[in-house]
């Protein structure tokens, strides 16, 4: 007996619905469970500790994306956070300095291994010489002690004084030998940036992340942070309660280690960048590029919150890289005076997941493990 073609096709169809349709339908339903209930958990644990607000985003693939906004702006006076209201990353901003650099060398304005006295002519009359190459600055791996100068950010002092204090120091390891945490030194991407392509980190940021990926409530810088209404203002905790602080400019002076902002849609459109849903802005290649462990960083193995899981734990170029229970996975934290922020890419499952609170609290660490643990769980079942 003879078949037309079109018959045939159309009895396959028929069978991939029976069969597919509702496994599909299962898993979809699975997923929403697990939103729901980490939602509702979530939210008792901010009520719990009186947090004043966060921004959540998490991603499944494509098209499952769940943005949310909890809570007030500020504790008097303030107005209900939405999905689009503006928080500070803090150190989280790292990923885009990560990010645009992978880019840029992708498009051939330099070379991860050029060295940085090329770009900072400064630099060359230093013990560095031409030994500190521009990965080690954006791997942490330049060899000065951490957090070197992190206080003068703090203080009045403006960035170009406190880099030319960053010159005297005396590494404590020849580039590429320790791990060492920086802000000052991870910022200099800046004028490597602007050395190599004319152009100032920040307008290569807006121009070339932010502006084709839509990221419309995305900005760097204090006066952007404040430039309407619905922005998150900054908490910290008092004896019993927590008090609404004053939005400080200090760590904006470091605009590629902490001078993002970003709503929560944006955080989601970022995530589903870093699972490469925006081949035209991060290709591939690039997002390989940005994540390359460079860094071994043997004190994460220790930090109470993720010992139980770490395997492994490397600093690639604005990002952590992570063996947590087996499972690859990218990550940055972020802490400046009155917010917290985590960010997790899980790339072999297409899983993102964005938290902001603006309120110095370690809670964000529980909240952080407890969604990877149940994605974990979720993905075996």
């Amino acid at each position: 007996m003879k078949y037309s073609v079109p018959l045939i096709y159309s009895f396959i169809l028929l069978l991939s619905m029976v069969f597919f349709h509702p496994r599909v339908n299962a898993a979809n339903e699975q997923w929403q469970a697990l939103l729901k209930d980490y939602n509702k958990h979530l939210q008792n644990k901010l009520k719990s500790k009186g947090i004043p607000a966060g921004a959540l985003s998490i991603v499944n693939g494509p098209d499952n994306t769940y943005v949310k906004g909890f809570g007030v702006t500020k504790l008097k006076n303030g107005q209900r956070v939405n999905e689009y209201t503006r928080f500070r990353l803090a150190s989280v901003s790292k990923t885009f300095a990560g990010a645009l650099t992978a880019k840029l060398v992708g498009q051939g304005k330099f070379s991860l291994d050029d060295p940085v006295s090329k770009f900072i002519p400064e630099f060359a009359n230093t013990s560095y010489k031409d030994n500190l190459k521009v990965f080690h600055l954006l791997s942490h791996s330049s060899g000065l002690v951490p957090n070197a100068y992190d206080n003068l950010i703090e203080s009045r002092m403006n960035y170009p004084d406190i880099v030319a204090k960053l010159l005297s120091v005396q590494p404590i390891c020849q580039p590429g030998q320790c791990y060492g945490y920086q802000n000052v030194m991870f910022s200099l991407i800046d004028e490597v940036i602007i050395s190599s392509t004319q152009m100032s980190y920040s307008r290569w940021l807006n121009e070339f992340i932010f502006s084709p990926l839509q990221m419309k409530n995305a900005s760097v810088g204090y006066q952007s942070m404040v430039a309407d209404g619905n922005y998150a203002h900054p908490h910290v905790r008092g004896r019993k309660k927590w008090h609404t602080a004053k939005l400080k400019k200090n760590y904006y002076k470091v605009i590629p280690a902490a001078g993002v902002n970003a709503s929560a849609s944006d955080m989601a459109i970022w995530l589903k960048a870093q699972l490469g849903y925006y081949p035209s802005v991060l290709s591939k290649d690039e997002l390989a590029r940005q994540t390359r462990p460079y860094t071994q960083t043997k004190k994460e193995l220790r930090r109470r919150v993720w010992k139980k899981h770490l395997k492994e734990a490397y600093y690639g170029l604005g990002w952590r890289v992570y063996n947590y229970d087996n499972e690859t996975i990218y990550y940055h934290s972020g802490w400046v005076q009155g917010y917290r922020s985590d960010l997790v890419v899980i790339p072999h499952m297409n899983i993102g997941f964005s938290l902001v609170l603006n309120a110095e609290t370690g809670l964000i660490n529980e909240l952080t493990t407890d969604f990877i643990n149940r994605v974990l769980a979720y993905k075996q079942a």
